[in-house]
């Protein structure tokens, strides 16, 4: 009980620092929308883009060029990726095997498949919910794995790669640790400092495995020692901390406890680390997700802050994926982030400006940053419907009339955003569709646009009840998945035959005929020209209105005056009369209360008693004309 009250009180003291400074605390931090899972960089995801459409020649020659060049540590990481595309679309890796059978970068990537493949049937649970058959068939895939991986290590000797894939197939075939200790040999034999090979090795130490958290916290802090100067593997004792403190099951065992002193030095040396790096610069970004999570759990919410900065559009599966959905993980973390640096800044204070490290700004000017999302809502509703639906949705909206009585409705230029446009969290366009559809019978479907990224979200009721997204360097998704969108869709607008839509969502090529075909079987008026290259598309429609933002208390005062433009609606829409009886029952004991308790004060009860007699004033106005509405 008494630490209920103390947890009250304390919300209670911060809420007004929150609500004050939350809007400038994170300013400079990406939108939710623009924010990218594991984005991979441009050369790899044009190789990407081309695997998934069947053709292995980028894959080839991009893979070619890290052999030529020794470029080890990005080769590490391509592999991986192009195996994955190769789980979902095999076509293009069995072409380029078929072509050329001997090519040491198709049987690397081959070798690759072979493990990932029975890592999928397996999946990533805890041994104890993996069923019979679901091992059987992982390691008789493992075992089928031996000889390609095999191949690879020998077709080029000076390759470390295949020995990370060794690695991490002896972490899943339960080798012995002699088998594990020849590997290792082998690997650091060809690169002594390769990141790859150190993070499976990793993984086999962990106490979750093979190891103990004691063995693989030694393992990390000697490759950091060793490790030469900016070197991701500075970061390996963070690894190694996040495994101790987040992914472990339960307290270690007696005798197995890590010092905090030594993940203290983990953090330390991990900071510096990214210090050395431009914001927002992938090659360190996966270093950044787990730094800022660790200093979060460390209650350094300014040092937690500043890492999600640095960390720019770059979210990564992991750590963010051993606590739910990645994404949604990092964007809720980093919100609550915010709002805690803000709890603490004291009210007359002015949260203090985030101070750029040399070369910030040239955060790898890369095309690898994703670029910057367009969003537009396609609104089955006419624009004064829509408008008095969002008098509440705290930002600035462009309405438009389209064909059909339907509406667009896209953001409108806001250089100061108020708080509640801060705490809005997923992109705000999304979120204000959320709010203007709560209560209403249509629904409004949200498209995005982000480079070569297509995508929609579907609201209906106030809530999001389909999401979907055309990558062309993403796995085809489910089918069983895309079939359940494609019957939301269909229910939301009345369609009796779901395959046009279901064939629609299915594929990836091509997401702008795709999104724009979308459209039209659903019926909904078409894509304004413009859109997804540059923002606000509807300032040259026809009729376009922009709903200025407005404060919690006007957006109550407009909503209770009737239309936006002040005009009473006739006859009175059930959403009119509910939302004034609820105001009335609020204000109703707060008058009474404010004239029995002498604290409040004359000014405030006076108040109180003017906004009661004036909702009563109104609703009291409206039953009189109801009859008379009601005649005519």
């Amino acid at each position: 009980m008494t630490v209920t009250i103390t947890a009250t009180l304390r919300t209670l003291f911060t809420l007004p620092r929150m609500l004050r400074h939350g809007a400038a605390v994170g300013a400079h931090l990406p939108p939710d929308a623009s924010v990218v899972l594991d984005p991979p960089t441009p050369e790899l995801r044009a190789a990407l883009t081309a695997a998934y459409a069947g053709d292995h020649v980028p894959a080839r020659d991009l893979l070619a060029a890290t052999r030529v060049g020794a470029e080890w540590e990005r080769r590490g990481g391509y592999v991986p990726r192009l195996a994955e595309s190769a789980l979902h679309s095999p076509g293009w890796l069995d072409a380029w095997l078929a072509e050329s059978p001997r090519d040491p970068d198709a049987v690397l990537v081959k070798a690759e498949h072979c493990v990932q493949q029975a890592w999928e049937i397996r999946t990533g649970a805890r041994a104890s919910s993996v069923s019979r058959d679901q091992f059987q068939a992982f390691f008789a895939l493992l075992d089928d794995a031996v000889p390609v991986i095999g191949a690879a290590a020998e077709l080029n000797p000076t390759d470390p790669v295949p020995w990370q894939v060794a690695l991490t197939h002896a972490r899943g075939s339960q080798a012995p640790r002699e088998v594990f200790d020849a590997y290792w040999a082998e690997a650091t034999a060809r690169a002594p400092h390769h990141y790859g090979c150190h993070v499976s090795a990793l993984q086999y130490l962990c106490d979750k495995w093979y190891g103990t958290h004691e063995e693989m916290f030694d393992f990390a802090e000697r490759a950091a020692a060793e490790a030469l100067p900016g070197s991701k593997l500075h970061a390996l004792p963070l690894l190694a901390a996040v495994e101790y403190d987040v992914v472990a099951d339960g307290p270690p065992a007696e005798g197995d406890r890590i010092e905090p002193s030594r993940i203290h030095a983990a953090l330390e040396r991990a900071r510096e680390l990214s210090d050395a790096y431009p914001h927002g610069d992938p090659e360190v970004a996966g270093v950044r997700n787990h730094l800022a999570l660790m200093l979060l759990l460390a209650d350094r919410h300014g040092e937690a802050l500043e890492q999600f900065r640095a960390v720019g559009v770059h979210a990564t599966e992991f750590p963010w994926g051993y606590l739910g959905d990645a994404r949604g993980e990092f964007l809720e973390f980093r919100a609550g982030v915010r709002m805690h640096v803000a709890a603490r800044t004291p009210f007359f204070s002015r949260p203090k400006p985030p101070g750029d490290p040399a070369g910030a700004e040239t955060a790898s000017a890369s095309a690898s940053s994703p670029v910057s999302p367009h969003c537009l809502a396609l609104v089955a509703a006419p624009p004064h419907t829509v408008a008095d639906a969002a008098l509440m949705c705290g930002v600035p909206l462009r309405i438009a009339p389209a064909p059909g009585r339907s509406s667009y409705v896209e953001l409108a230029a806001d250089p100061e955003p108020g708080i509640r446009a801060t705490l809005l969290g997923e992109d705000r366009l999304t979120a204000a569709a959320d709010n203007f559809t709560t209560g209403e019978p249509w629904p409004a479907l949200v498209l995005r646009r982000t480079g070569d990224r297509y995508g929609f979200t579907l609201l209906q009721q106030g809530k999001k009840v389909a999401d979907h997204d055309w990558d062309p360097a993403a796995p085809v998704p489910d089918h069983a998945a895309v079939a359940a969108t494609a019957g939301t869709l269909a229910t939301a607008y009345g369609l009796a035959d779901t395959r046009p839509v279901t064939n629609l969502l299915r594929g990836s090529d091509d997401p702008a005929r795709r999104q724009s075909a979308l459209v039209a079987a659903l019926g909904l008026p078409p894509i304004p020209a413009g859109f997804g290259t540059r923002d606000e598309v509807l300032t040259t429609l026809a009729g376009a209105r922009v709903l200025a933002r407005r404060g919690f208390f006007a957006g109550i005062v407009d909503t209770l005056s009737g239309d936006p433009s002040g005009g009473p609606t006739v006859p009175r829409r059930p959403r009119w009369w509910v939302l004034r009886v609820a105001a009335l029952l609020l204000f109703v004991p707060v008058t009474a209360y404010a004239w029995w308790d002498p604290d409040i004060g004359w000014l405030r009860a006076s108040l109180s008693t003017i906004a009661t007699c004036y909702i009563t004033g109104r609703l009291t106005g409206a039953w009189r004309r109801r009859g008379r509405v009601r005649k005519g």
